[in-house]
């Protein structure tokens, strides 16, 4: 039982249901005192147990279908050749005297077990096989479509076809027709098999397959996604921007209660004998996190713009102080809307006040420095997301000398490759003068390192 439920488990987190230790330890119980007997209540106390939202109770029970339901062996058995071996069963040599008994439904003494499990057609019998032996070869470890014909040899092996191979080829000698009724029902029983590992493979091969595809997709560049890939970038991204959240939140939570202090403690008491009844603790100061976001928006870079505001909206939620602005030909402030609305109301309502316009850096610039140059201040973090092409129009790089010198930072990140930085209307080289650190962020997984060490220099 307990085996069964632990691969239910991981079989439930490869459908997107997090599944903690305590939770299966519920699960568990709540199995011990339903059983296995009913499978309505067996389902409900599974998703009662696990299920944590309504999406999550939908794939757990598609899941369970999926997990209990067992593939079943074909039974094409003609009633015709029971007949005619039941004929020939008269003309047969005494050594076939057993076969006459298989001719009426029984099979033949001597034959390994899984022969006559399957002359004896015993369809709860097989299916019970099928599944031990699906143990024994470790199917939930199958991964990858082209494991199939390996995961089915296993199981095939498990169940003894090597003996039934000795029993057919003795069986073609005396009893040909029993042979031929034999190797029909093997055809069933690996047809059988192959569902069992198809089954499998959906079961424990989807995390997998998810996770590669993943991979894939977050050393993709961002400017050539396809239209059909967009959906599943965004859902990159926010799994990205989860994972910052989730990495640097507990480091803020340690550092506001410190370090123990092992010789403070000890002197306090010691007055008790060294016993801690009073601690002292360790607290080193660290600036507070404030960065501000600065997201080209233009035409030139609106294959990206989107995935950036998106990280952008996610920066709202781990840290505590951004202030973020969009630009195109001139800039605006977006903090609000990133704050107050969802990530797709949120790209729309920006995308349509200043996106897909013709970018001007310079213009942009004159914009932030008139407007919004009192927000830095030394312990202020600048992120510029842009390709740095302005048209050839003038890039007022000395404004963003001004930016640099009153932030802690200047971090720029370009979409572009490096071998296109300087080239046409790239004012790169020039504004990179003035930066602190300059990376290429052509990629999800790229994007992703340069936050995260933005965010890692304030823990």
């Amino acid at each position: 039982m307990r085996e069964n439920l632990h691969r239910f488990f991981r079989a439930a987190r490869g459908v997107g249901v997090h599944v903690s230790p305590a939770e299966s330890i519920d699960a568990m119980r709540a199995v011990s005192q339903v059983g296995f007997s009913d499978r309505a209540i067996l389902r409900d106390a599974l998703l009662l147990t696990l299920a944590k939202s309504q999406d999550e109770k939908l794939a757990l029970a598609d899941c369970f279908d999926l997990f209990f339901s067992q593939p079943e062996p074909r039974q094409d058995q003609p009633e015709a050749n029971t007949n005619d071996e039941a004929s020939q069963g008269a003309d047969q040599s005494p050594s076939s005297g057993s076969a006459s008994e298989a001719g009426e439904g029984q099979p033949p003494e001597g034959l390994g077990p899984l022969a006559q499990m399957l002359l004896s057609q015993d369809r709860n019998a097989i299916q019970a096989a099928i599944a031990s032996a699906s143990g024994a070869a470790s199917l939930s470890d199958i991964r990858y479509s082209t494991q199939r014909g390996i995961f089915s040899s296993r199981i095939l092996d498990a169940m003894g076809l090597q003996r039934l191979r000795d029993d057919l080829d003795e069986l073609t000698a005396t009893n040909p027709s029993l042979a031929e009724r034999l190797r029909a029902a093997l055809d069933g029983l690996r047809e059988a098999v192959r569902d069992t590992v198809s089954q499998g493979l959906a079961l424990y091969a989807r995390e997998e397959a998810e996770n590669l595809r993943n991979e894939i997709l977050r050393n993709a560049p961002l400017a050539r996604i396809e239209r059909r890939q967009v959906a599943e970038m965004r859902a990159l991204i926010r799994q990205i921007a989860r994972r910052l959240r989730e990495r640097y939140s507990k480091p803020r939570k340690r550092q506001r209660r410190g370090h123990l202090d092992v010789r403070r403690t000890l002197r306090r008491n010691a007055a008790w004998g060294g016993v801690p009844f009073l601690t002292a603790w360790k607290r080193k100061h660290r600036d507070r996190p404030k960065i501000v976001a600065l997201c080209d928006v233009s035409g030139s870079v609106a294959q990206v713009s989107d995935f950036f505001l998106l990280l952008i909206h996610s920066l709202h939620e781990a840290v505590d102080d951004v202030r973020s602005f969009a630009f195109s030909s001139h800039l605006i402030e977006v903090s609000e809307i990133l704050e107050k609305k969802s990530p797709e109301e949120a790209m729309a309502e920006i995308m349509s006040k200043v996106g897909f316009g013709s970018s001007d850096y310079g213009s942009s610039l004159v914009d932030f420095e008139h407007d919004f140059m009192s927000t830095l201040t030394p312990q202020t973090t600048v992120i510029v997301l842009g390709d740095a092409r302005s048209n050839n129009l003038d890039p007022r790089a000395d404004i963003l000398r001004r930016i640099s010198e009153r932030s802690k930072r200047l971090v720029w990140l370009n979409p572009e490759g490096r071998l296109a930085w300087g080239f046409g209307d790239s004012e790169m080289p020039r504004y990179a003068t003035f930066c602190t650190v300059v990376r290429q962020c052509a990629t999800a997984q790229q994007l992703e390192r340069a936050v995260s060490d933005i965010v890692a220099t304030y823990q």
